[in-house]
Parts: structure tokens; C-alpha cells; sequence
């Protein structure tokens, strides 16, 4: 087990009716409020009303950007920078998913980033950033962007998504009910997010962090278990608040105590899809992660061994085959993911294999990922892309 450090600064405020407390969170940092949200779900569900409703009540000035998109784009940070400073905001209220809580990220820190293009920042490697306070109230369960510093941007012109770490909010009020109108489809990308995200840092070369190993393992169960109900019954609490909460833990850095870290290929991968075809993010993991699975276990049998944890410990299989136990977790993922309505194929959303090359060399940029799980080269890359179509 390796030597770690851990610091999560935001204060979550989990359950049913939470809202009650925004004012007493938004008032320490001061009046001036800039509301973002995407592309007006949030109107739908009655959540707009409620949110203004206690900023006017409390004297907020409100400037709002909406419309930010679902991959959120540099123009949509440029934007909030802009009005940001224009209004002399003092605190950013980040209402929706983790696109918006991301976009909302790197506006906090874009607001103090001292160059004049924003995009140099999103593509700089650095740690957090000095920031505007942030608070947040989630809307869906995926990216656990309520619980971590980190934030996704794309730029459209460039054919580049990147992530990087910005600001952590400091607080997040997480109410399950904010979710029942999410749809089916969204349900479940959401939850493949969230098992990617304990995939990532699962698949590990470390084997005696057992901490580590049962919380994602919790996690992955967790969400096998709720997801079935959410899809059939969409405003059962229990279903909704164990899915919610998975999204905070998972993509949290908890679940990879003590790990060796394995640069999270499916996500870089993903990222290349989602740079070129605009596509929803737990979709493209959910048709690269078992693929990528089977490539790794034919490019080195002896990982194995993590494979026979996964289907023992997350989908209760047995036997003493160890490659066929691991043949039969990958297949059940797979079973997971299409019975949820995912499509779990590249074809199906209409790519072809125009730019694997290319995107698989920006996967692995400087081969980055050589020290995953299981070292990946650009040949493998487009291999994995390949068996996606």
C-alpha cells in the first residue's frame, strides 16, 4: 500500500430539501451571484424557481449564463470570465451536472488566470488555482464534479478535451430528488461514469490496498444494484440516493487510497471521442471499457488475477479458470451496459475510423499512458477504437 495524501475541502450537504441552507452557505462570500446552468432542465423541474426564489428573497444580485453545453466549451468559460468581471461577482452558483459545475471550475480560477487565452490555461498542467468560491447544486449523478477539483473542457476548433484540476466548490448540496427527471438514457451514462471512474484506478498493479479495493468495489455493486430500479421506477429515493451518493466517492480519490496510479485510459481515450463526435461521456466509456478489458487480458494474461477480484467480489461468479472468470466479469459489464439502453457500439452513433490514428496519438501524448495497468502503445489504442465500431 503506497503513501497518500488526501484533502477534500468541500462540505456536502446530502438528502432531500438541502436548498434550505443556500443562503446560509452563499451569504459568507457576498451578494454578487453569477448562476450557470446548461440548457434549461433545471426551468422544467421547478429548480430555477426555487433558486431564484431564495436569491431574490435574499437580496442576491443574480447575473445568470445559461446554455452551457453537455462537452462544455471554452467560448461557454470565456463567457462566464467576461461576466464575471463585468458584475464584480463574488461567488458562482453552479446549478445542473458536472458539465456545468466543470464549466463553472474553470471560470472561478479563469477569473484570476493572469493570461488572455483561457485555452493556455485549460491545456497548462498545474494543481488548484486561486479561484472565486464556488457552491453547487447537483442535478445528476455521473461525474462527481461536487466532490473534487477537478474539470473537463472542450475546444471544438482544436479537436481537444481536456481535463485539469481548477478549484474544489466549497459546498454542494446533493438532493436526489433533483434527479428524478433525469432520463433513461442520461441514467444510465451517468452511472457508467460513475463505474468508470472506480475502473480507472481499480485496475492497479497495487494489490494490497484492501481498503481501497472494497470501497470500489461497494461503489461498483452499489451502482449494479440501484441503476435497474432508477431505470424502472425514476423517483424511487433509495435508487436515486445511492446512485448520488456512488457519485460523490467514486471520482473522489477515496476509492484509490494508497494505489498505484494508472492514468485512466478509458477516459483518455474517450476524451479523443468526445473531442471529435461531441458524444455523451458515460456512453463512449461504457463501449470502450469492455473492449479495452479484453485487449489487456490477451496483451498480458498474467493481470488476471484483478480480473478474478472483479467478477468474484462485484458480479458473485465463481469457478477456477481464472481466464474464464475474467471473460465471464467483462461479459457481464457488457450484458450490464446494453440491458441499461446503452449503445455499445461506435457505429451506432454514426463514427468510423477516420481519425483513430490521430486520436489515439493524442491519447497517449508522450506515451502517457505507459504506465496503466496494463502499458498501452498508439497500435493498441486504435486496436481498442477498432473493436468498438
Amino acid at each position: 500500500m503506497l503513501n497518500y495524501i488526501h484533502d477534500i475541502p468541500t462540505k456536502l450537504y446530502f438528502g432531500e430539501g438541502q436548498i434550505r441552507h443556500l443562503d446560509e452557505i452563499l451569504r459568507p462570500f457576498g451578494t454578487n451571484v453569477l448562476l450557470t446552468y446548461g440548457g434549461g432542465s433545471i426551468k422544467k423541474i421547478g429548480l430555477y424557481d426555487k433558486v431564484t426564489d431564495i436569491l431574490n428573497k435574499g437580496g442576491y444580485a443574480v447575473t445568470e449564463l445559461s446554455g452551457i453545453e453537455p462537452n462544455p466549451r471554452i467560448e461557454s468559460v470565456e463567457e462566464g470570465v467576461r461576466l464575471c468581471k463585468e458584475n464584480n461577482i463574488d461567488v458562482i452558483l453552479a446549478v445542473g451536472g458536472g458539465s456545468t459545475i466543470d464549466c463553472s471550475k474553470a471560470i472561478a480560477t479563469g477569473v484570476y488566470y493572469e493570461g488572455d487565452d483561457l485555452w493556455q490555461m485549460v491545456a497548462s498542467r498545474h494543481g488548484v488555482l486561486k479561484a472565486l468560491p464556488l457552491v453547487d447544486i447537483l442535478t445528476l449523478s455521473a461525474t462527481g464534479s461536487e466532490y473534487d477539483g477537478g474539470g473537463v473542457i472542450t475546444n471544438l476548433k482544436t479537436n481537444e478535451k481536456l481535463g485539469n484540476m481548477y478549484t474544489y466548490p466549497s459546498a454542494s448540496i446533493c438532493d436526489p430528488t433533483y434527479t428524478y427527471s433525469v432520463s433513461k438514457y442520461q441514467t444510465a451514462a451517468g452511472t457508467a461514469d460513475i463505474m468508470s471512474h472506480i475502473f480507472e484506478g481499480y485496475f492497479s498493479r497495487t494489490e494490497d490496498s484492501e481498503l481501497s479495493d472494497s470501497i470500489a468495489e461497494g461503489v461498483l455493486k452499489t451502482a449494479i444494484k440501484y441503476l435497474p430500479v432508477a431505470l424502472e421506477q425514476p423517483d424511487n429515493y433509495t435508487a436515486r440516493a445511492n446512485l448520488m451518493a456512488v457519485s460523490s466517492v467514486a471520482c473522489s480519490g477515496i476509492p484509490e487510497y494508497g494505489k498505484q496510479g494508472t492514468g485512466w485510459p478509458c477516459h483518455a481515450m474517450e476524451h479523443e471521442l468526445s473531442a471529435y463526435y461531441d458524444i455523451t461521456h458515460g456512453v463512449g466509456l461504457a463501449i470502450l471499457t469492455p473492449r479495452w478489458m479484453r485487449l489487456i487480458l490477451k496483451k498480458d494474461p498474467s493481470c488476471a488475477w484483478r480480473f478474478v477480484r472483479f467478477a468474484k467480489n462485484v458480479w458473485g461468479l465463481e469457478g477456477d479458470d481464472d481466464q474464464a472468470l475474467a471473460q465471464a466479469a467483462i461479459e457481464a459489464l457488457e450484458r450490464f451496459f446494453k440491458e441499461a439502453g446503452i449503445p455499445m457500439n461506435l457505429t451506432e452513433l454514426k463514427i468510423d475510423e477516420e481519425h483513430f490514428e490521430e486520436m489515439a496519438a493524442h491519447a497517449n501524448s508522450g506515451g502517457y499512458l505507459k504506465d496503466a495497468f496494463v502499458p498501452l502503445t498508439n497500435e493498441d489504442i486504435v486496436e481498442i477504437y477498432k473493436a468498438c465500431l
